[in-house]
């Protein structure tokens, strides 16, 4: 049975209906705010551009002075952002409709789980599977947290608008409400005046989780019990879905991470989840007002409400809210021990809060929940079923999942950084003066000696240390003092990057063991490390097979159960080798590594490092973690969330609801599915896909690595470098200088060629290499038309390569390269257009489809739509670039460049 998307049922009447109110209103307040002549200049533009008169566009577009410019590219930049939140209203509604009323659509719970249900294994996969979504700080994240809530308020007014459509409210009312936000929103600065901090970005994330995220997963997380147990299975202990941040432990090229940056990160995540226990406390301390008048508490009740320091006379006959007040007690005393403060949601009195020690503390979550078990037990031997279901059920899920840490952080580093820091600390130590210039087999030899025989912590010394090595060195005891305090769960991962040898693995191990994160038995933090390009994954294979056989690693193993998790980079190697080659090395890499791993008895588990775009590993998650090969989900899959993609996927708790079953019925759905086509097939497929990339890499490689002209026709030609100047994350663009491709970050490297709609690094070299595998045989065309329809991997491939087109605009893409400074420079686009058109060529022959997206006509239709507007923003960028390259912008006009930034980022939704 085939099964819709959910996004590919939206009502486009009701949004269109939406974003007419929207617009009308947009256009009263603009009108308003600028005057008739003004505002006619801005209807003359979408009038213009509907035509789709270039010429004239552009003409008109010069013929605006800087203080017309401000307000017509804030005008064009805030209307996609208002047809953004109709599309978010429709589909959280549609989550709700097609929920409760039973209906179907593709990565429904229950479908997935009646899948699981049939075989033998079914309560072990139920009981293991952990989707993990890590929260990231996004370099060209643009918008501000004002806007975000300004956002907020529009969505839940349009909610309220559907749910009123009946009279229950008034519409003049609501209407003056929604002027009232939109005219701020035209009022308010949409780019930030100053760079972000770390710790702004940590306070950034976590507000998605008191609004969305808690309430989402605790759902989330007891619907798939319930469905579960509807089969016979009792789940005992599953956390089908968990959570990972980066923020504040990721100091990879961000010097601004330190070690006080991971102690604000856990802290306040940690506050962020005893706020939320405060709450639910206060609720069930409201609500459970049961009188011994008319029913008897179990005696674990009454011996916990005889402990409770509730005086109250008005509480002599409820034992259940004294059971409460002691659990609070507790709980703020726990609060108050771990993090140092006390929250202001407590409902005890000034005098109990003052006398605190002689109230024990929870030493873990788990004793926090027994307590609460106790009470519901209690109520369901009495025969409360529903009281327990409505008032339990979430939070009791909620310590299982959050703990007392919320999030797991993953810490990360750069290899080169660990091997200095390594090299120091051996130095002083007396050990090796030169470990650098050592041979890999000596370093690994040395390393493992240290680790094996050596329980000295190497920097337990009074010789001076490096800056580096010190601040190094504060983080891994800032981590252990964390896990000490807040458990386990806290930190779990140390990630490397640019892992490029075993000994890269082992001095991750000696820089954990200097704080006794591990030891020569076991691990308290696992060594991950990061394959990033088409070389470093092509090198992957042998690194992993040596470094899973050494005695000490397969002791650190076994006391993780045996899981090993791999990072893969999709930026680096899609702009190391193109986009066919980084999908496509991606894929064998999983499947061999995960082969390595069964060979020696490991379940190797993956986390994707990928990004919003195309370019970057994105694209839907559902069809990407089904297209991923069979038998590389083992249990676990962790992936990046980045930037505009998590406001998109987790801004209000139904969109994220649904975007947490699509991860986790995604993963369930690769682990128990067959393969449709036979391996004998597949295997044709594989083969046919070698020779297509070594073609696709061999013509990206031509152009971004042999043209001369190249690079300067990226930096002319491209917006990057009004991007690395922009307020909108803490981590800077590049590792080196920004002229210096090797060192530009992939993040804005994929974000500038969305800015210009080429979307390069999605699409290119994949039309001539399909083209000359084509060519070689003519059967070739039916047998990529067989891998489309039979074969996930290559299904999303494409799909991806469709939906980028898609949003490409070669006209537009025209106007960039007339930047360029000279004739040979320019000449670059006439490469990539001619790229371009055999891509959308032989794209549409494979699938046999005469337009783009014919198999997303909901997306289609919201381009269709929005185009015209953000297609605006684009000249009006292009313009001010000129001007600026000609110092014609002074003071508040600097603003006009990101604010056409920030419009096309919210117009093509998934652009960094």
């Amino acid at each position: 049975m085939t099964f819709t998307k959910l996004e590919n049922s939206g009502d486009q009447a009701v949004v269109a209906e939406e974003v007419k109110i929207l617009t009308n209103l947009l256009n009263e307040s603009t009108r308003q705010l600028i005057g008739d002549e003004k505002f006619a200049k801005i209807q003359d533009l979408i009038n213009i551009s509907a035509s789709k008169d270039q010429r004239q566009l552009e003409e008109k577009i010069s013929s605006l002075n800087n203080r017309e410019m401000i307000v017509v590219a804030r005008y064009f930049a805030t209307l996609p952002l208002l047809i953004n939140i109709s599309e978010d209203v429709e589909l959280a509604s549609k989550v709700n409709v097609f929920n409760n009323t039973d209906q179907d659509y593709l990565g429904k719970l229950s479908d997935t789980i009646d899948l699981v249900a049939k075989k033998d294994d079914a309560k072990r996969i139920l009981e293991n599977v952990n989707v993990v979504p890590v929260l990231t700080a996004h370099p060209t994240q643009i918008q501000r947290k004002t806007v975000l809530e300004l956002t907020d308020k529009i969505h839940h007014l349009l909610r309220s608008y559907r749910d009123g459509k009946n009279g229950t409210i008034n519409q003049k009312e609501w209407t003056e409400q929604l002027r009232a936000c939109i005219e701020i929103l035209m009022q308010t600065d949409i780019i930030r005046g100053h760079k972000l901090k770390v710790s702004n970005e940590i306070t950034n994330v976590l507000a998605y989780y008191p609004k969305a995220l808690i309430p989402a997963i605790t759902k989330f997380t007891a619907r798939y019990k319930e469905l579960a147990k509807e089969h016979d299975l009792a789940l005992d202990h599953a956390t089908p879905i968990t959570m990972g941040m980066w923020i504040g432990g990721d100091r990879d090229g961000n010097p601004y991470v330190t070690a006080d940056t991971l102690e604000l990160s856990a802290t306040l995540q940690s506050q962020v989840i005893f706020e939320y226990y405060m709450k639910e406390l206060k609720k069930l301390y409201r609500a459970i007002s049961l009188s011994t008048s008319y029913m008897h508490p179990s005696a674990a009740v009454e011996k916990l409400s005889e402990l409770s320091n509730d005086d109250s006379p008005f509480r002599t006959n409820e034992p259940y809210r004294r059971a409460f007040y002691y659990i609070e007690s507790r709980l703020v005393h726990t609060e108050k021990q771990l993090l140092g403060i006390v929250d202001k949601n407590i409902f005890i009195k000034p005098r109990d809060l003052e006398n605190l020690e002689n109230i024990p503390v929870y030493n873990d979550p788990q004793e926090f929940k027994a307590d609460l078990e106790t009470i519901k037990a209690s109520l369901d031997e009495d025969h409360d079923q529903a009281v327990t279901h409505s008032f339990f059920t979430e939070i009791l899920e909620a310590i299982d999942v959050f703990g007392f840490h919320l999030a797991t952080i993953d810490m990360r580093q750069d290899s080169s950084v660990n091997e200095a820091c390594v090299a120091e600390l051996l130095k002083s130590a007396g050990i090796c003066d030169d470990y650098s210039d050592l041979s890999e087999d000596e370093k690994i030899k040395l390393l493992l000696n240290e680790l094996e025989n050596d329980p000295r912590n190497l920097h337990a010394n009074n010789k001076p240390k490096s800056e580096l090595l010190q601040k190094e060195l504060k983080i891994y005891k800032t981590a252990r003092q964390l896990k000490d305090r807040l458990g386990e769960d806290v930190i779990k991962q140390h990630i490397i990057s640019h892992t490029e040898s075993v000994s890269d693995m082992l001095e991750q191990a000696v820089m954990l063991k200097e704080y006794d994160l591990l030891d020569n038995e076991k691990a308290r933090v696992q060594v991950v490390p990061l394959f990033e390009t088409v070389e470093d994954l092509l090198n992957a294979r042998e690194i992993i097979t040596e470094y899973l056989n050494f005695p000490i690693v397969k002791k650190w193993l076994a006391s993780q159960n045996n899981y090993q998790e791999i990072m893969l980079g999709y930026s680096d190697s899609n702009k190391d080798g193109g986009y066919l080659a980084s999908c496509w090395n991606l894929y064998k890499a999983q499947r061999d590594l995960t082969a390595i791993g069964e060979k020696m008895g490991v379940k190797i588990t993956y986390m994707h490092g990928r990004g919003g775009t195309v370019g970057r590993g994105g694209g839907p998650s559902y069809d990407a973690i089904t297209a991923q090969p069979f038998k590389s989900i083992n249990d676990r899959i962790r992936m990046t969330e980045q930037g505009e993609i998590i406001q998109n996927k987790y801004g209000n708790k139904d969109t994220a609801y649904y975007n947490l079953e699509m991860l986790a019925s995604a993963a369930i759905d690769r682990m128990v599915s067959k393969q449709i086509v036979s391996e004998d097939h597949i295997q044709d497929f594989r083969s046919s896909m070698d020779q297509i990339v070594d073609e696709s890499n061999k013509i990206y490689r031509e152009l971004v690595f042999e043209n001369p002209a190249f690079l300067d026709y990226f930096f002319q030609a491209t917006p990057i470098k009004e991007i690395s100047n922009l307020n909108i994350g803490s981590r800077p663009a590049s590792r080196k200088k920004l002229t210096d491709f090797s060192g530009l970050r992939a993040i804005p490297w994929v974000f500038s060629w969305s800015q210009s709609r080429i979307m390069f690094p999605g699409w290119y070299g994949v039309g001539s290499a399909f083209k000359h595998f084509i060519d070689a045989d003519p059967a070739n065309l039916k047998e990529l038309q067989e891998m489309y329809k039979g074969w996930p991997f290559f299904n999303s491939l494409l799909a991806n390569v469709d939906m980028v087109l898609s949003k490409s605009n070669m006209d537009i893409a025209r106007e960039y390269a007339n930047l360029c400074d000279d004739e040979e420079t320019k000449k670059v686009f006439d490469i990539i257009y001619k790229e371009w058109k055999l891509t959308k060529k032989v794209i549409l022959q494979i699938e046999n489809h005469d337009e783009l997206l014919a198999e997303a006509p909901v997306l289609k239709q919201s381009l269709d739509y929005r185009m015209p507007y953000f297609n605006i923003l684009n000249y009006i960028q292009i313009e001010m670039i000129k001007r600026g390259r000609e110092d014609e912008i002074q003071g508040v006009y600097h603003s006009i460049i990101p604010i056409t930034i920030n419009g096309v980022a919210s117009g093509l939704r998934n652009s960094g």
